[in-house]
């Protein structure tokens, strides 16, 4: 089955940066979308970043466009997101997705298959 852990996480100050990995495995993964999530408690879970594994169009939430960089290394099977500026409401478990669908919209956290378990950002002011 196709695994996806993430990791990375951590506290930061507000202003710092952080990158989260995530680490794929189990196919291959030319074409298809890799995404970003994030969920903060009692909110729902909401879109960060994306890019095909081997297209290099990437996707950006408005909140988050020009301060997060969402790159791959596919030797290593990894995606990374690299977060600048970060500000406190950048608090949330974030959460790496693979998809199976070429063609799904790689917005749409329901057009992903495969999920990490989340890795815990907290900002602090």
């Amino acid at each position: 089955q196709v695994h996806v852990v993430e990791s990375g996480g951590g506290l930061v100050q507000a202003g710092g940066s952080l990158r989260l990995t995530c680490a794929a495995s189990g196919r291959t993964f030319s074409n298809y979308p890799m995404g970003w999530f994030r969920q903060a408690p009692g909110k729902e879970r909401e879109f960060v970043a994306a890019m095909r594994w081997s297209g290099g169009s990437t996707y950006y939430a408005d909140s988050v466009k020009g301060r997060f960089t969402i790159s791959r290394d596919i030797g290593k099977n990894t995606v990374f997101l690299q977060m600048s500026s970060l500000k406190v409401e950048d608090t949330a478990v974030y959460y790496c997705a693979a998809g199976s669908d070429r063609f799904a919209n790689p917005r749409i956290d329901t057009r992903y298959d495969y999920w990490g378990q989340g890795t815990q950002v907290t900002v602090s002011s």
